[in-house]
């Protein structure tokens, strides 16, 4: 059977109608697994990054995908998307008009994988390591507003917040605050290597070869009690070097699915020329790209040189020469599909302008041309980034304003080097922690954010977030994001690039797949069957 699909799951909130480094963890492949999912997602440890897998560290979409098959949290986002529902809890609501009090009670006789009961003490346990170990990687953030959380008894837990937050119920559903056992993760150290172990709908076992993780096998957890419905007894999630390998994997019948990622090539050539036996689906989805700025970087220090890029860079001509109609132009951190979006960069720079570039950088007395290297990542978001860069780097040449090189860099060293602030200017793309517009906002310019960037802006800091998340009902909070957005095309510590869709392409035979990645990315293998499964 040839045949495209398209997945809309209905989407409500706020939505616009839209390693082991010394090598002790080897392990068998899937084994008996009925289902085999592939991914470009590459998982490695090294110095820089010994704990890949611990939810205190963790803050990248790949490896939140296995998290969120192993590690419970009070919450989840349900299959459709909208407000978080209760996973690990069995309800959990605000106690004060204010949101500053959150309170959770836990389903009773919870456990973990080994049997080993959940209490609300091991929910604070968690909560209170993420917030002691503080990763340099970003994922505290996410909970840095809470003030104390205690447990009251057996099952109930209470979170008290330093501010009003009305999005802290979709925090609670990210895996940075998944529940784990102190016999396993130490109080104030990060668990090494590739083992997860959770109270999650699976449990599982990684096959690691010279500090990469290779695959998970993925068996389901007897003793799993939450939200979700598992439609299968075990699935293996194999890593591969590139999209063609995963292709080819894929029309050999060796894996079911291909997601994560595929290549703009691979999406024309399955949609134009559809395989017999496989399916393309379109999902919703969220993502964005963008280059970010060291601030404090002499090339990019002052504004003017960052103002003059977004004046020049034309985000019709990447989107339609390198990604074509898996991608769209972005001119807001915020994209066109959630609601509180505005075209802030288009608003303030127009069409891309020589002219009103070198106006800016003439103006602010910078000597042409600026030189200026830009780094992108050469194995985490597809073969396609390369060609990416090399447009941005012919753009700004182009204008004889810039003198540009590009250089790639395998995540594995591309991550830590960008959070030490090795590079003036880098391409980095974004996946939601959840659909809400302060988590396009506040990863970027809060205390403790995701880029661990030096750029400050005492007005959305102090002022305009903690507005926003005063506000119950989000729309409300539109004027803090409409400003906060402002901002960010005017200083332009981020310059916004494009939004994309996902396509998943798999067997005919395989069912759930529409559901197996919502919008913001997350892998949810329990929805993946066969038949009627």
């Amino acid at each position: 059977m040839n045949r495209k699909t398209l997945a809309l799951p209905a989407i409500a909130g706020l939505l616009a109608p839209l390693l082991a480094a010394c090598g002790t963890e080897t392990g068998g492949a899937a084994g008996g697994s009925d289902i085999v999912v592939g991914t470009t997602d590459r998982f490695a440890a090294s110095p820089d990054s010994p704990a890949p897998f611990d939810p205190a560290y963790a803050y990248d979409t790949g490896v939140w995908n296995v998290l969120r098959q192993t590690v419970q949290t009070l919450t989840r986002i349900p299959r459709g998307g909208g407000r978080p529902v209760p996973d690990a809890a069995s309800q959990c609501q605000f106690t004060d008009s204010a949101s500053e009090s959150y309170r959770c009670l836990l389903r009773e006789d919870l456990v973990f994988s080994d049997g080993k009961p959940v209490t609300a003490r091991d929910v604070t346990y968690s909560i209170e390591r993420v917030l002691a170990i503080k990763s340099d990687n970003g994922a505290a953030g996410l909970l840095s507003n809470i003030d104390t959380v205690e447990a009251k008894g057996y099952r109930e837990v209470v979170f008290h917040l330093k501010t009003p937050d009305a999005t802290f119920p979709y925090k609670l559903a990210t895996p940075v605050a998944g529940i784990v056992s102190s016999d396993k993760y130490g109080a104030t150290e990060l668990r090494e290597g590739f083992q997860v172990d959770g109270s999650g709908p699976y449990t599982m076992k990684p096959e690691v070869r010279d500090g990469r993780l290779v695959s998970v096998a993925f068996t389901r957890n007897p003793h799993y009690k939450g939200d979700v419905k598992v439609r299968n007894d075990g699935v293996e999630l194999r890593s591969f070097a590139d999209a063609d390998a995963m292709g080819e994997a894929l029309e050999a019948g060796d894996i079911d699915m291909m997601t994560r990622t595929l290549e703009p090539e691979q999406i024309k050539e399955l949609d134009a020329r559809p395989r017999e036996g496989v399916k393309l689906t379109e999902v919703p989805g969220l993502e964005i790209r963008y280059l970010a700025f060291n601030t404090e970087a002499p090339p990019v220090k002052d504004k003017a040189v960052r103002q003059a890029v977004a004046a020049l860079v034309d985000r019709d001509r990447i989107a339609q020469n390198v990604y074509g109609p898996t991608a769209t132009p972005l001119y807001s951190l915020i994209p066109s599909t959630i609601v509180a979006h505005s075209n802030s960069f288009f608003n303030k720079y127009g069409e891309p302008s020589r002219d009103k570039a070198a106006g800016i950088l003439r103006d602010a007395g910078v000597h042409t041309p600026v030189e200026l290297t830009l780094h992108y990542t050469t194995d985490h978001y597809g073969a396609a980034t390369a060609k990416e860069f090399a447009a941005l780097r012919d753009q700004l040449n182009e204008s004889g304003l810039f003198d540009v090189t590009v250089q790639g860099v395998e995540w594995s060293a591309f991550r830590p080097a960008q959070k030490r602030g090795d590079y003036a200017a880098y391409g980095l793309g974004w996946f939601p922690d959840f659909p809400d517009p302060d988590n396009y906002v506040a990863p970027f310019l809060d205390a403790d954010n995701f880029l661990n960037t030096p750029y400050a802006n005492a007005e959305a800091r102090e002022r305009l977030i903690p507005a926003s998340r005063r506000e119950a009902d989000r729309a409300a909070a539109a004027p803090s994001f409409k400003r906060l957005q402002d901002i960010v095309a005017d200083d332009v510590p981020v310059l916004p690039l494009w939004q994309g869709k996902q396509y998943v392409a798999s067997r005919d035979t395989l069912t759930g797949v529409e559901w197996a990645l919502n919008t913001s990315s997350d892998l949810q293998l329990w929805e993946l069957g066969r038949g009627n499964a």
